[in-house]
């Protein structure tokens, strides 16, 4: 009943912005302490939605620090870090704005809980987020002295988002392995590691562990610049890299235990008109189903 009368009844944030117009009003701060992969995949949208309303309006984010440097992807944004947040984890707006000599009135509406899923439903299939990509971020690749004739295979083995989803998002560290294995005996490239912490541990000599040394920039950047191929699971890594709206040649292998979220709910191409993204799901929606054999065929076959 509840998604039945979600469907009927008007849209509460556009209704929201037709009441900001009438009173010209334009200046939003809005409040997030979710996921990377929710940037593209909710706020670009949120931001595309009022400046349709309101094309001069103000928006400000106010975000933790982990998450600050993917908001500067979305034009014409401020950003304001929360130093002390972590997800999941209560915060307080009022105190985070006097600690950068803000207060709540300097803003015409505050967004504390934006519900992206149910607000814009209307995207879907239809807007293609768009993620600025900086010509200054190419060089910074440099710093990790890479082989430019060497093949890479960047992959994201754990999303490492801490939430709990009703199911498992991630493969299953006996296949990452095998895979790994698979690509060195076959002298299919180096393997470029992604992510937060250094965990798992993956000891072969043909791998490149960068977990914990890479901001995002030097990231997208490597991707970009470096590698041929992607692997990851549904995650921010994924959504963020496959909405940088910039042109390079790079064949994307995802792997799905839910095919209704993510880059595939969007419903939409990348901005990457040299994206090639091959998703793959778990039989009977386990991704643990995925084989080793079927993702190094969706690679290299």
């Amino acid at each position: 009943m509840k998604k039945l009368f979600d469907a009927i009844r008007p849209n509460p944030f556009d209704k929201l912005l037709k009441k900001m117009v009438r009173e010209e009003k334009r200046r939003f701060l809005v409040v997030w302490n979710r996921g990377l992969g929710d940037i593209p995949l909710g706020l670009y949208a949120l931001v595309h939605r009022i400046r349709r309303y309101i094309p001069h309006a103000s928006i400000t984010f106010m975000t933790r620090k982990d998450l600050a440097e993917a908001f500067t992807m979305l034009e014409g944004v401020q950003v304001i870090v929360g130093e002390k947040w972590k997800r999941g984890q209560s915060f307080d707006v009022e105190e985070t704005l006097k600690e950068h000599a803000l207060s709540g009135n300097m803003f015409d509406v505050v967004l504390e809980k934006p519900d992206p899923t149910r607000w814009l439903k209307w995207q879907l299939g239809t807007l293609v987020p768009r993620l600025q990509w900086q010509n200054k971020w190419d060089a910074l690749v440099e710093r990790y002295a890479l082989d430019p004739e060497e093949t890479y295979i960047g992959c994201h083995v754990q999303t490492e988002t801490g939430v709990h989803y009703g199911y498992e998002k991630n493969w299953d560290l006996p296949s990452w392995q095998a895979l790994f294995n698979k690509i060195q005996e076959e002298k299919k490239g180096k393997i470029l590691l992604f992510g937060m912490e250094k965990t798992p541990a993956f000891l072969m000599d043909h791998i490149i562990d960068l977990r914990g040394e890479t901001n995002l920039f030097e990231m997208l950047s490597l991707i970009k610049n470096c590698c041929r191929y992607l692997v990851a699971p549904d995650s921010g890594v994924l959504s963020i890299a496959y909405y940088v709206d910039a042109h390079y040649p790079i064949r994307v292998v995802s792997l799905w235990a839910d095919p209704k979220q993510g880059v595939l709910r969007q419903n939409v191409d990348s901005p990457n008109t040299q994206l090639e993204h091959i998703p793959l799901h778990g039989k009977n929606d386990h991704v643990a189903n995925i084989s080793v054999h079927t993702v190094y065929h969706a690679l290299f076959g």
